[in-house]
């Protein structure tokens, strides 16, 4: 099913569809930017994927386009996964919005905003899900260092390096079973 919706949206969109990957039996589009929301949409509402389980965002810091848009979208009925992924300029970090395909769209783009930087355009509540308001960075993109950055806010966030060794969920290295290093045995 996967491959023919991929025909199906290959001769329907035409040079809209960039290119296609199978891979293991996994099928990905990548679509042009303009007829992102349009080929979603067909996807939706004529070739059945009626769930969208992912919205993610990657960073290839260095390449133009620097980011890239992927939705993973899952056909209840046929069973079947589909990958569709478009390419987002630094330039202009501006995506339709999905939420009027899918409810859940809601969450993931917040997300994909609050830790990429990427608008979407139409969002019915385009904010911040996971850092504060004003938080000026975005910790997903690959120039934010791995240490954190200074906060002015020591109450919401505190500003050294997040602790790794003995930490609450870090198994502790022996040569003991997995079950007496598991974290919570150390109580």
């Amino acid at each position: 099913m996967a491959s023919n919706a991929a025909q199906t949206l290959k001769s329907q969109f035409g040079k809209a569809i960039l290119s296609t990957v199978e891979f293991r039996d996994e099928h990905t589009l990548v679509v042009s930017l303009e007829k992102l929301h349009d080929i979603l949409a067909h996807c939706q509402g004529k070739l059945g994927f009626d769930t969208l389980t992912d919205v993610s965002s990657l960073d290839h810091l260095g390449e133009e386009p620097r980011f890239e848009m992927v939705y993973e979208l899952y056909s209840l009925s046929a069973k079947v996964y589909l990958r569709v992924r478009t390419s987002v300029s630094e330039d202009n970090l501006v995506v339709p919005t999905v939420t009027d395909l899918w409810a859940t769209a809601n969450w993931h783009e917040r997300e994909v905003y609050d830790m990429m930087g990427i608008k979407f355009v139409d969002h019915p509540d385009l904010r911040r899900i996971l850092m504060w308001e004003g938080y000026p960075f975005y910790p997903l993109r690959k120039e934010f260092p791995l240490a954190g950055k200074p906060s002015e806010m020591p109450d919401v966030a505190f500003t050294g390096v997040a602790p790794l060794e003995g930490g609450p969920f870090v198994t502790q290295p022996s040569t003991a079973g997995s079950i007496s290093r598991e974290p919570r045995a150390r109580n």
